[in-house]
């Protein structure tokens, strides 16, 4: 196994298109002798051109010495036909279209002209290798080797065994990904493999939030940015990637795990696919775009209102009373509120009017605890606050000169949600016994770019509030969506950590 790793010198790589020529490019830099084919002479040339400007690219920021750019430049070799007599070939990575009629036949051809030891790797990034492998007299040879685009820029590689990849393949290929400077996590042959699937807990909640008309595409993005740290919030994801690649993605994921709850994708998707507002590719879907540019709606600023005490109930008192307070707001210290004053409640897994029993209904509003009130403030608003003293509600958490969303009252915080979803589907895969819990963790962060996995970041947030958060949207909603991962209620129980996977049955018998 690591003695191939090591030995491997020429790899060839089929398909001269973006992927095709973002491998080559790696697998050049990383040392190996790379042979470029597609059935288009002229995109090979083209690729060979292209990456060799990419190298030049590299020379003039410093990364590269010149020597070392020709050196990799040396290293590619166009050989037009991808069935060109294989000597010496170690490894074959086909990227071509994503049509699993296309990679059967290319494969059943490579396993006839392919010396024995030449390992068959296919870069689909959604079809089950176990399907393409079926075609092959020996499946064994075969197995995914998942690259994601920009290759060079984007450091994860997920290693795909097939249902008969020989047992030694998918280390193997872990051990050339590493050598190459790239990170591979095992990714189990299933709807989505890793990466994709764990990407479904933060857009379909963000689509349901939509559908349930919480709030509005930016703020649920703010939201996302502000309070949980992403990158980019999940509507302007989808604008990205396009509702014409996320939500086929979405129902075939969906279908394929037999309609499972949490992964279930929303009405509000198909309908913007339906009507063409497919985001940045056709300058408009959740934003419009000018020349590329996203046309953000400006913050709301809170109406002017009569200033009024302010009463806080549970346990954020001490610190939201204290935010305020340093703002010039008034903030009463009783156990109850004053007749005039407004009450800001801060609902874990419930809605406002839940938090707020035993409170008067008409001047409370709710304010998200989540992320410690340091950055955005995400106000929950029920239809049966009277308006004058929301107003003066809105207007007193303005004065902290954090920027205020305001939401409509639902059964949990955007924030909660949001990351309550992104960890049960992790939590579910790991449940599942789909992925290693370290695998989940790296495939989220390297290939969505989360500040944490959702492992991670169940620990770091307490699984037992996730659980809380959970088990209240669940409560409320009836909705099998946020039915809790045993995985999470296990380790809850148990004291354990949810990055860990504890004993298992072999560990008693081995």
């Amino acid at each position: 196994m690591e003695q191939w790793a090591r030995r491997v010198t020429t790899v060839r790589v089929i398909g001269a298109g973006a992927m095709g020529r973002g491998i080559a490019q790696l697998a050049a830099a990383g040392g190996l002798t790379v042979e470029l084919a597609d059935i288009r002479t002229d995109a090979v040339i083209s690729a060979v051109e292209y990456i060799g400007g990419m190298f030049d690219k590299l020379v003039s920021k410093g990364r590269l010495t010149r020597d070392e750019a020709e050196a990799a430049k040396a290293r590619l070799r166009p050989v037009g036909d991808p069935f060109t007599p294989f000597q010496g070939c170690d490894l074959v990575i086909e990227a071509v279209r994503e049509d699993i009629g296309t990679k059967r036949e290319l494969f059943t051809t490579l396993e006839k002209v392919c010396p024995e030891h030449t390992v068959l790797a296919t870069n689909t990034s959604s079809l089950p290798v176990t399907a393409i492998g079926a075609a092959l007299d020996d499946p064994s040879r075969l197995a995914g080797l998942h690259f994601f685009n920009p290759v060079p820029l984007m450091r994860l590689v997920e290693v795909i065994p097939g249902a008969r990849t020989a047992g030694w393949i998918p280390d193997a290929l872990a051990d050339l990904v590493r050598r190459l400077g790239h990170e591979p996590v095992l990714a189990p042959d299933t709807p989505g493999f890793l990466v994709n699937h764990a990407g479904r807990g933060l857009v379909t909640e963000a689509l349901q939030i939509l559908s349930e008309g919480a709030a509005e595409p930016v703020d649920i993005d703010r939201i996302a940015r502000d309070v949980l740290g992403l990158k980019m919030g999940p509507c302007e994801l989808l604008d990205l990637t396009g509702m014409d690649v996320s939500q086929p993605v979405m129902e075939s994921i969906w279908t394929g795990f037999y309609t499972e709850a949490r992964l279930r994708p929303s009405r509000v998707g198909r309908a913007r696919l339906e009507a063409g507002l497919l985001g940045r590719k056709t300058g408009e879907g959740f934003y419009t775009y000018v020349d590329g540019a996203k046309q953000e709606p400006p913050e709301a600023k809170a109406s002017t209102a009569a200033a009024r005490p302010v009463w806080v109930h549970g346990d954020v008192r001490e610190e939201l009373g204290a935010l305020l307070s340093t703002s010039g707001v008034e903030v009463e210290s009783g156990d109850g509120p004053s007749g005039d004053a407004v009450v800001l409640v801060a609902p874990f897994g419930k809605s406002t009017v839940e938090a707020a029993e035993g409170l008067p209904l008409d001047r409370t509003l709710g304010i998200d605890p989540f992320g410690g009130f340091f950055t955005r403030l995400t106000v929950s608003v029920h239809p049966g606050v009277d308006r004058e003293a929301g107003r003066a509600g809105l207007a007193a958490l303005t004065s902290t000169g954090r920027p205020v969303t305001v939401v409509r009252d639902a059964p949990a915080p955007v924030a909660q949600r949001l990351l309550a979803a992104i960890i049960n589907v992790g939590c579910g895969i790991a449940e599942q016994r789909l992925a290693r819990p370290e695998d989940i963790d790296t495939a989220v962060r390297l290939g969505l770019g989360y500040p944490r996995g959702p492992l991670e970041w169940g620990e770091h947030a307490g699984a037992a509030r996730v659980l809380e958060i959970l088990r209240g949207l669940h409560a409320s909603t009836g909705d099998p969506r946020y039915r809790p991962s045993v995985w999470l209620t296990e380790r809850t129980t148990l004291g354990l950590p949810l990055t860990e996977t504890g004993t298992l049955p072999s560990d008693l018998t081995a």
